[in-house]
């Protein structure tokens, strides 16, 4: 599966669920999350999206331990049954 496909797919996951994505660049920064998701619930995640058996470089990680060392919502999603588990985790809180 192309990560174009699992990005369509979590699109169209977070607008079921009522919020917004938006594809996330921030010039002369490299390493940012692919997505921002806005949900209705007021949160707001940074989502890098992967194949299974993709990896992240390096740049990638240090944005992801920098958005946890902020209290960011960041996570890595693999797959589309991870995008499934992330949005169902979300509504059980």
């Amino acid at each position: 599966m192309k990560e174009s496909e699992i990005e369509r797919h979590f699109v169209w996951t977070v607008e079921t669920m009522g919020g917004k994505t938006y594809k996330f660049t921030s010039p002369g920064v490299r390493g940012v999350a692919d997505r921002v998701a806005c949900l209705p619930d007021g949160s707001t995640w940074f989502v890098e999206l992967k194949t299974k058996g993709g990896k992240l470089s390096k740049l990638q990680e240090h944005f992801g331990a920098t958005m946890r060392q902020l209290n960011q919502k960041y996570t890595v999603i693999w797959t589309l049954e991870g995008i499934q588990k992330w949005s169902l985790d979300l509504t059980k809180k």
